[in-house]
């Protein structure tokens, strides 16, 4: 089969942002053809004339279109495309020079019509962006589910790293319009269609994420509030690790009681975790300061993500109200 690739970028009031991809992407080393599409999705700023200096360098095309959630944007620039095979990025995400080979090869080996790669923080980001990305993506926060070798059987590629054929996206009608939580439900419906995902070995990309704590609070407090909604469109997809956060809530709350009000020792278990995941990400980014910073986002996402998906479980599980009803700011319409 002859792959031609299409990268699909939705992008929202961020053009110093789509300026750095775009130059990522003009410095990647590849003999592979590729084009870029980019969709403005009802930004008040534009990033329309930065697109157009890299015309040059990209085979680039821009469209603007009323705001209607990323999900939809990606749907838009999906019907716009040329190539049969599309790749799409966030627009806060960087492209190492490797990329494109690496998916080239491995699709022409195993091919599938949908894949997903991991996110890796890139040496110039921030403390704080490497310290989430950590707690993000590492075995003692996520159990791998974001991206790992470990984790290749029923992977949820996510629309920061996500590739996806022609013929998968015209079967399955592409993104709904949930968000966030639009990747994964799309990767189950991919898979109810016949299709397969996989996780692509090296194919990462660096994704900057939320660069202050609110916004990375909001940020998993949406994530906890849509998995159980896509665990009732999706039974076989619930898996035990989405519950850790939760637990470790409990865990904490009945460690510092049992300390309390009985003995100290309650809380070395806790401490140990703690401990554990701090020399973890110390020695990973071989830092002290983002050890520390890890430990803050480690409390930030369980506890963000953990509440919600309790509150999300019991109006939607238990309740069974309807979730656009009950979260209407979870769906665009």
């Amino acid at each position: 089969m002859n792959r031609q690739y299409s990268f699909i970028i939705p992008v929202y009031n961020r053009p110093d942002e789509i300026q750095e991809l775009l130059e990522s992407l003009s410095k990647m080393v590849t003999g592979v053809p590729f084009e870029v599409v980019i969709v403005e999705d009802g930004s008040t700023v534009s990033s329309e004339e930065i697109s157009k200096a890299y015309s040059t360098t990209l085979q680039i095309s821009y469209y603007y279109k009323e705001n209607s959630g990323p999900g939809d944007s990606r749907n838009f620039g999906m019907e716009k495309a040329k190539g049969n095979y599309f790749i799409i990025l966030d627009s806060d995400c960087l492209i190492p020079p490797h990329y494109l080979d690496t998916v080239d090869a491995y699709l022409s080996k195993h091919y599938v019509d949908c894949y997903g790669g991991a996110d890796a923080a890139h040496p110039g980001f921030s403390n704080l962006q490497k310290a989430i990305n950590y707690v993000m993506t590492s075995f003692l926060t996520t159990g791998g589910i974001r991206g790992s070798e470990r984790s290749v059987q029923q992977f949820e590629p996510r629309s920061f790293n996500m590739g996806i054929s022609r013929q998968a996206f015209e079967q399955t009608g592409g993104f709904g319009k949930i968000h966030p939580g639009e990747d994964p439900d799309l990767s189950q419906r991919i898979r109810k269609q016949g299709f397969k995902t996989t996780f692509l070995p090296n194919a990462y990309v660096y994704h900057k994420r939320r660069i202050s704590w609110k916004k990375f609070y909001i940020q998993v407090k949406k994530f906890g509030l849509v998995r159980p909604i896509l665990n009732t469109w999706h039974p076989k997809a619930a898996k035990v690790t989405f519950w850790l956060p939760s637990l470790f809530i409990a865990f904490v709350i009945a460690s510092l009681i049992s300390a309390l009000f009985l003995d100290w020792k309650f809380l070395i278990p806790l401490a140990g975790y703690v401990l554990l995941l701090f020399f973890d990400a110390a020695i990973k980014n071989k830092s002290v300061r983002i050890g520390l910073l890890a430990v803050i986002a480690l409390f930030v996402q369980f506890f963000g993500y953990g509440i919600s998906f309790l509150r999300s479980s019991f109006y939607i599980r238990l309740l069974k109200r309807d979730p656009q009803k009950q979260f209407p700011n979870l769906f665009f319409k």
